[in-house]
């Protein structure tokens, strides 16, 4: 599939990009080149492929869920300019 730099401008209204004239047509080339690549991949056998959830097909190491901190609450409620209720009171940043 071949774009035309007037699919190229009309692409660029619709996402809001702001293009160079100059550039368009080397758009023009690299999109199409890229569609075209995507046309070759659509049109591969993939019925003996098995997807995969991931490339490196790896579990994710987790860490202990240890407490690795006292609580220190009480402690910062107590030099907090306003509290209440168990809660920091601030100033409103939106009217």
């Amino acid at each position: 599939m071949s774009l035309t730099t007037n699919d190229v401008n009309k692409i660029a209204h619709l996402a809001r990009l702001g293009i160079d004239a100059q550039d368009t047509e080397s758009y023009a080339k690299d999109l199409s080149g890229i569609l075209d690549l995507m046309t070759q991949m659509s049109e591969l056998n993939t019925d003996a492929v098995e997807p995969m959830a991931h490339p490196m097909d790896q579990a994710q190491r987790l860490r202990a869920d240890n407490i690795t901190e006292i609580n220190n609450r009480d402690k910062f409620m107590s030099i907090a300019p306003q509290t209440e209720d168990g809660l920091f009171l601030v100033p409103k940043v939106i009217e």
